[in-house]
């Protein structure tokens, strides 16, 4: 097998795999995954007022009790950028505010305290909102873990007892960074061998031009 014909093989090969997988994974790492900054301290100090942050895109019906998401209330709020809380309850729980004072206040759901070692200075209300809400299916009650400085579910009990909608979720913040960088990387690989692939073509192509046809030998020239 000629070097030119070996050059072209593999330019047929790197070249449409690198393509594909290029593509793949920005498409995936894209339609997955979004970037944002934290723009208040209502979530601190699990997140801070300027900080970057991942988080990926899910449906809101796969969201679970303690995870922070995104979600838009442009009709509660008068904007359409979304806000990020910690969801406190899903579909069926019943959240109560609160038992115990002081530093042993704490929010029960389903009849059980809630640990939040998350919330600032341990204080789990902190606005004398006092509530009981049992969650609708579909919706989800959330609140900031900033609890004196967070507009949340407290504050709208008259539109479904502050709950919002499943469908209002955007996102859900991730610390694990490990697939959209993997993503990343793969990306970066399909580029090189793209990239790879066409020096190839172009190698095998000019292999091909320097490709001489030697001259007959003088005794195979006729007079």
């Amino acid at each position: 097998m000629s070097r030119a014909r070996k050059l072209g093989i593999w330019a047929g090969v790197l070249g449409p795999l690198g393509v594909v997988l290029a593509v793949g994974a920005v498409v995936a790492l894209w339609t997955g995954f979004h970037g944002s900054t934290v723009s208040s301290t209502s979530m601190s100090p699990t997140y801070k007022r300027g900080q970057q942050l991942i988080y990926e895109r899910v449906n809101g019906t796969e969201v679970r009790r303690g995870d922070v998401v995104l979600y838009s209330a442009p009709d509660r709020y008068g904007f359409g950028a979304p806000l990020m809380q910690r969801v406190i309850g899903v579909g069926g729980d019943h959240v109560v505010c609160c038992t115990g004072q002081g530093g042993k206040e704490r929010l029960t759901v389903n009849g059980k305290p809630l640990d939040e070692p998350y919330v600032a200075d341990g204080i789990a209300d902190g606005v004398g909102r006092r509530y009981d809400v049992q969650v609708p299916r579909g919706r989800l009650f959330v609140l900031g873990d900033h609890r004196t400085n967070s507009m949340d579910s407290r504050f709208f009990a008259a539109d479904h007892d502050g709950t919002v909608p499943v469908s209002a979720v955007r996102g859900r913040v991730t610390d694990d960074y490990a697939v959209p960088a993997l993503l990343g990387v793969g990306a970066l690989v399909g580029l090189l061998l793209t990239l790879t692939g066409f020096g190839l073509g172009i190698a095998a192509v000019a292999v091909r031009k320097r490709v001489v046809v030697p001259p007959p030998p003088p005794w195979a020239v006729q007079v």
